[in-house]
């Protein structure tokens, strides 16, 4: 298989293996004793894929990929701190990624503690609590609407909770990284946001920073 280079191949790439993935059709690329030996000098990953840590979200399965095909990066619920914007930043600048894909999912316990938090005042215990401090940003905003009227947030759906935190995150990877604008505006990366749903595997486009041959 040839290595996708420009920003618009690697989405098309990746689309292309969620595709196999919910026909169960996939062909475990990149998997052999050949490519193992090959990848083991240097990496030179298409895409960088920022997910959830959640177990049922596997970036290289549910994508169909193998080793040295994507760069990954996870946390629970896809929260960013320096440490990981350093990591993506990496994948484009240094191993010359020409995709950022934010990976978020249906059922997400991240977000659901974040907005039990926002509802009911209380948090979680121990360090989880940074985690749900780093969602409530993407989510709060959705209870104020555009003409300045107030919204209850629990009348707020899980879907639209997902949606939203999905694509700010993506926002602020551009808004954050001056590395990844620089590299989206000269056209050399795109960033995109993609909502997976757990039960089909199917995984839907949310949003969209650079060229990638489609809006959406």
């Amino acid at each position: 298989m040839s290595r996708p280079m420009s920003p618009a191949e690697a989405w098309s790439a990746l689309l292309t293996g969620n595709g196999r993935f919910v026909r169960g059709a996939m062909e475990h690329p990149s998997q052999g004793i050949e490519q193992r030996a090959a990848v083991s000098a240097a990496q030179h990953p298409f895409a960088v894929v920022f997910g959830c840590s959640d177990s049922r979200v596997a970036a290289e399965i549910i994508f169909d990929q193998g080793l040295g095909d994507v760069f990954v990066v996870r946390t629970a619920g896809h929260v960013l701190d320096t440490t990981v914007i350093g990591s993506i930043e990496y994948g484009v600048e240094v191993l010359g990624a020409s995709l950022v894909l934010v990976l978020g999912h249906d059922s997400c316990g991240a977000v659901a503690a974040a907005m039990s938090a926002l509802t009911t005042g209380e948090l979680p215990r121990g360090f989880v609590r940074a985690i749900v401090d780093r969602v409530i940003p993407s989510i709060v905003t959705l209870g104020h609407g555009p003409d300045g009227s107030t919204r209850d947030l629990a009348s707020v759906s899980e879907a639209e909770l997902g949606h939203e935190h999905v694509r700010h995150t993506v926002q602020m990877l551009q808004g954050y990284s001056v590395t990844l604008a620089e590299a989206v505006a000269s056209g050399r990366c795109a960033i995109v946001g993609v909502e997976y749903t757990l039960a089909d595997g199917q995984v839907q486009l949310t949003e969209v920073v650079g060229d990638i041959g489609t809006d959406r």
